[in-house]
């Protein structure tokens, strides 16, 4: 019956179709903020008009940035911000996609942030239903994919790169135990590997969720989708209130397996770890690391200038060094250990179901697996 389950989400996932839409995930858990500042400036920089009605500039130069980009990604993206313009202050707030949203809509009444940048689309999507985002067109925003954008016009929200689900294998760890390299999630539920993975929690984490949904998206039917997890979660040592978590306990030894994704992955066999990333044949799951500007009383005209570099020539390069696909075309190469055709390599996934289903998948998911997530912090 196992093996007829797994031909069965094999094949269903080779059918994957490329779909253009965009869906919410998101949690409500503690938040742990991580704030650090930079020093940039609004001088020769354009301003675009927000197209929305009811709100009043400021021009105070201090804005407030919450993010889920990656610690080690962050400070090499501001260089361009720094050397441009030293009279803004940026306070840099970075948490996991879950923590961000959560702690977007517990500020509701109260917005802290100014800017929300790289953080997921289906994230930036609750906060919109929330109507907590105010429309605003970056300049150059037409050079934006528009897959990868708000179709509106201005759009709420604006993407700079995709992320996708991937495998970090350990490969000195997995020879010790003599298991084999994995090719896709069918792989995964093969009993020797019972007590070797762990995977991100998709209640705190956005690439979690994306995996989760992407599971359920691809199966026969959804009843299909919960019984492979099921028999994953027969085979998960842990699941980890991050999206790099797994893939950084993976190079680290401490387990053969972690299921994260495809920057982290790579990276981390760039840097000399020994992991192999794995692209699963099914496909991947996806979503977008999107910027917005947050629906404030006074909005700052910092705010915006921010807006503007975000998806400027200069660190879009940056973010297609660390990225396979980004929002606007490059002339930088394909990163090394990336598979040769991101594109072809998403599956199909479609993020307004995600959206509408969202708290009903993390409510059964909690309920069936969450007895082996890692201890809160």
């Amino acid at each position: 019956m196992v093996n007829d389950l797994v031909r069965i989400v094999t094949q269903a996932f080779s059918a994957r179709r490329r779909q253009r839409f965009l869906s919410m995930a998101a949690a409500s858990f503690a938040v742990v903020l991580f704030v650090a500042a930079c020093a940039v400036s609004q001088e020769d920089l354009q301003q675009a008009d927000s197209g929305a009605a009811g709100s009043t500039s400021s021009n105070d130069s201090s804005i407030t940035v919450y993010t889920a980009l990656e610690d080690d990604q962050i400070s090499g993206y501001l260089e361009s911000f720094q050397t441009q313009n030293p009279d803004i202050t940026v306070n840099i707030v970075r948490d996991s996609t879950g923590i961000i949203t959560a702690k977007l809509l517990a500020e509701a009444n109260n917005p802290q942030a100014d800017v929300v940048w790289g953080t997921a689309a289906s994230s930036l999507l609750v906060a919109e239903e929330k109507g907590l985002l105010e429309p605003y067109a970056p300049a150059g925003v037409e050079a934006v994919n528009p897959r990868f954008r708000d179709d509106a016009n201005p759009p709420t929200w604006v993407g700079i790169d995709v992320w996708m689900s991937a495998f970090c294998v350990n490969t000195v760890e997995s020879e010790k135990l003599g298991l084999p390299i994995p090719k896709g999630w069918a792989d995964l539920v093969n009993p020797v590997y019972k007590g070797h993975i762990v995977m991100s929690n998709p209640a705190s984490s956005g690439t979690g969720f994306l995996s989760v949904s992407s599971i359920l998206q691809n199966s026969p039917t959804e009843a299909e989708g919960w019984a492979y997890l099921d028999q994953l979660h027969a085979n998960i040592a842990q699941y980890m209130h991050s999206g790099s978590r797994p893939c950084k306990a993976a190079g680290a030894g401490e387990f053969p397996i972690g299921i994260s994704f495809d920057y982290r992955a790579v990276s981390q066999k760039n840097e000399g770890e020994p992991i192999q990333p794995v692209f699963p044949v099914e496909g991947s799951g996806w979503d977008v690391e999107a910027n917005a500007l947050i629906k404030k009383a006074e909005i700052k005209d910092a705010a915006k200038t921010f807006l503007d570099w975000a998806i400027s020539p200069d660190v879009m390069a940056k973010y297609a060094e660390s990225f396979s696909i980004t929002s606007v075309k490059t002339d930088v190469p394909l990163p090394e250990g990336f598979i040769a055709d991101p594109e072809a390599q998403l599956a199909e996934n479609d993020l307004r179901w995600a959206a509408a289903n969202r708290d009903r998948i993390l409510e059964e998911w909690t309920k069936r697996y969450d007895a082996k997530s890692e201890p809160k912090t």
